[in-house]
């Protein structure tokens, strides 16, 4: 049997509904098989008081060969990166991953309001890993803190951003609006901007929908669909499982991987 091979780059979250849980739970209902190399543990709670512990880059480097040398890989996605260190590592592997399928997320700040990118890593992720990716994918408010602006307000606003994202150097910017701009999102080539838009779902339960989203368009460029298509397919697969999120205990509550295969 032949299966593509999608390998995440990202942090560990303890609740299961982000970062590299949410990568391998996609990748498994998008029919990949998934691998993880984990920058760090993420586990805020109020019983330790403790919240993200960072992996060595040697544990880094270690889980990626693990991984591509023993499996191969069909396309490459980052999340949470946190440090500049990390980030010149991970830039130095993708320089000579062997594929060019790089997805980037640039996870900066969780849903409980954890800080999950170092302020003086962020231009280095504009400057070295940016120009290698083949679509990044910043939320509202990553777009408007790479780009040092307060505040994106509308969809036009959305449009200008991804104007400005895409000179940074990615092949293609996808601006995702989320809740705040009525789940509209702007996918950019350097050309031709393109609207996709979704029902807007009143829930609070929305943990883990940016990597999820992500990873959904990781996988299907992984099994060779356009970027385009890919965006279409990853906005259906996260509308259904923000629609049918899970609420726990406490907090916010998680997108639901297999919602579009149980309701779709």
């Amino acid at each position: 049997m032949s299966i593509k091979r999608a390998l995440t780059i990202a942090g560990s979250a303890a609740q299961g509904s982000a970062g590299i849980q949410a990568d391998l739970k996609t990748f498994q209902e998008r029919d990949v098989y998934g691998m993880a190399a984990i920058t760090a543990i993420v586990a805020n709670n109020p019983v330790t008081g403790k919240g993200i512990f960072i992996h060595s880059t040697e544990q880094i480097e270690a889980q990626y060969y693990a991984a591509v040398e023993h499996v191969g890989v069909d396309v490459i996605k980052t999340g949470m990166l946190f440090s500049e260190e990390i980030i010149e590592l991970v830039v130095e592997l993708l320089a000579k991953a062997p594929t060019k399928n790089i997805i980037v997320d640039p996870v900066m700040i969780g849903k409980m309001g954890s800080q999950l990118l170092q302020d003086d890593a962020i231009e280095v992720m504009i400057e070295k890993l940016f120009p290698l990716a083949t679509i990044i994918t910043p939320n509202l408010h990553e777009a408007a803190r790479i780009l040092n602006i307060e505040k994106i307000k509308s969809v036009d606003e959305m449009v200008q951003a991804a104007k400005k994202l895409h000179r940074l150097g990615p092949k293609y910017v996808l601006v995702k609006g989320g809740s705040s701009l009525n789940a509209t999102d702007i996918l950019y080539d350097g050309e031709v901007c393109l609207e996709f838009k979704a029902e807007l779902i009143d829930t609070i339960h929305t943990s883990g929908a940016g990597c999820s989203y992500s990873a959904a368009i990781a996988a299907e460029i992984a099994k060779g669909k356009s970027v385009k298509d890919s965006v279409e397919l990853g906005k259906q697969f996260i509308t259904m499982a923000i629609n049918h999120a899970l609420s726990f205990d406490k907090g916010i509550g998680s997108t639901y991987h297999a919602a579009l295969r149980k309701y779709g």
